[in-house]
């Protein structure tokens, strides 16, 4: 009787671990601003997340701080998934920032709690870390966050910004959290947006 309840709770645990896995597919179908290179089509979630991780992999020696580089990858790849419920919010819409925090905690909720509780709590936990900005690994992400969609907009002549009339102020406004996680790349965005800058495809 003992190891038929063992069965019935380790089928429950891959039940709910599996939901979760074919639970966030669905990032696949929220799309972003920021355009593939080549001129693409516009990128989705889990696309952005995917190259963020990467990317966290081969700067990491740039980060201003040690860090634990599998927690980074993690934040990276699990930061965008409350978009699921919530939608994109793209980085310069005033109004859908307004309303982010208190649609994204509500997905976050929902989506985590298709884990079993140890696995929620782990996962929230990173999500809340990478929000709160507060330790190196977080920043780092967020220094990923920033680049990887600068690196795409860079490489399509600045064809985003020019799109949302995107001014100084509001690029190196954002960027300033670059410079939180890694100074060295930091250097490299401000490079980036100064040319941009010049060729008037940033107000």
């Amino acid at each position: 009787m003992g190891e038929k309840k063992y069965q019935e709770k380790s089928d429950d645990r891959l039940r709910r671990q599996m939901e979760f896995a074919l639970e966030i597919d669905k990032e696949k179908n929220v799309f972003r601003q920021t355009h593939l290179s080549g001129k693409g089509r516009n990128e989705n979630d889990a696309e952005h997340a995917w190259h963020m991780a990467i990317m966290a992999y081969l700067l990491k020696e740039y980060a201003n701080e040690p860090i634990d580089i599998s927690r980074v990858m993690i934040m990276c790849l699990i930061h965008d998934i409350v978009e699921i419920d919530a939608g994109d919010t793209y980085a310069y819409d005033s109004a859908g920032l307004a309303t982010q925090k208190e649609r994204e905690d509500a997905a976050k909720e929902r989506i985590f709690s298709l884990l079993p509780d140890d696995q929620k709590a782990e996962l929230i936990a990173l999500f809340d870390e990478f929000e709160e900005n507060n330790t190196p690994e977080a920043k780092f992400a967020h220094s990923m966050d920033n680049l990887q969609p600068l690196m795409l907009n860079d490489s399509n002549d600045g064809g985003d910004w020019r799109e949302h009339q995107v001014t100084r102020e509001q690029v190196y406004g954002r960027q300033s959290r670059t410079r939180e996680g890694s100074e060295r790349l930091y250097e490299l965005t401000d490079m980036v947006l100064r040319k941009h800058i010049e060729k008037g495809n940033i107000l």
